[in-house]
């Protein structure tokens, strides 16, 4: 594992010895990169680079424009994710990707809750990664699913991964309560396009299985 720091992001690189190996880049909540490799090397997942980003400023880096709190006592969403894809793509990626032995077959991008909207939303900012994982993602913000259906992303993806537990969408909030209902939309969405897509339902709430979800999202994109 190799680590450095830039503008306060923490990024680890956790790089295979198979020459051109995909690279798939994982922004994290509470750094978890370390756990998500070492349990894809233990349920023998193909060979792959890791790059896993921490220390995110949550709702700014992973929001893609301002929306109110989605909780009474939460925290606003002030969109800095431009800003930071920016960071992501020239800065992070070239510096992670000097780490590897030959160039990566292709990159992927794939994250949790927010970090899994933000892994959709890259597509339509940028045409680096050709592969994403959307693990419950946050698919119920304001406009979200309008956006997707009104713009182009920079580059056809080869594939995509949606996934939510089966409860997510069961609680009173307004926002919150379309999250499965807005995946399934943009999942058919992108199906209809022939783009190689599955969504899978999981047992549980959000809080529950985030390692397992993130696992089986990013073995899914390696087995394409």
């Amino acid at each position: 594992m190799h680590t450095f720091v830039i503008e306060d992001k923490h990024i680890a690189v956790f790089p295979c010895a198979a020459p051109n190996a995909p690279m798939i880049y994982l922004n994290t909540y509470s750094g978890e990169g370390q756990k998500v490799y070492e349990t894809t090397q233990a349920t023998g997942c193909l060979p792959f680079n890791l790059v896993a980003i921490s220390n995110l400023a949550w709702n700014r880096d992973m929001a893609p424009w301002d929306s109110p709190a989605a909780f009474k006592k939460g925290d606003p969403f002030t969109g800095g994710a431009d800003d930071y894809l920016r960071l992501l793509v020239e800065e992070i990626i070239p510096r992670a990707e000097k780490e590897l032995p030959g160039p990566p077959a292709w990159r992927g991008i794939a994250g949790y809750s927010l970090a899994g909207l933000f892994a959709l939303y890259a597509i339509y900012q940028t045409d680096v990664f050709s592969r994403v994982g959307c693990m419950s993602g946050s698919l119920w913000f304001p406009g979200f699913k309008e956006y997707v259906f009104s713009h182009e992303p920079k580059r056809r993806p080869d594939c995509i991964y949606f996934s939510l537990g089966d409860k997510e969408a069961k609680t009173r909030n307004p926002d919150l309560k379309t999250v499965q209902e807005n995946t399934e939309e943009i999942r058919t969405f992108y199906q209809n396009k022939g783009i190689d897509t599955v969504f899978h339902l999981n047992p549980g709430n959000h809080f529950v299985y985030g390692l397992e979800r993130t696992v089986a999202g990013i073995q899914w994109l390696l087995n394409r």
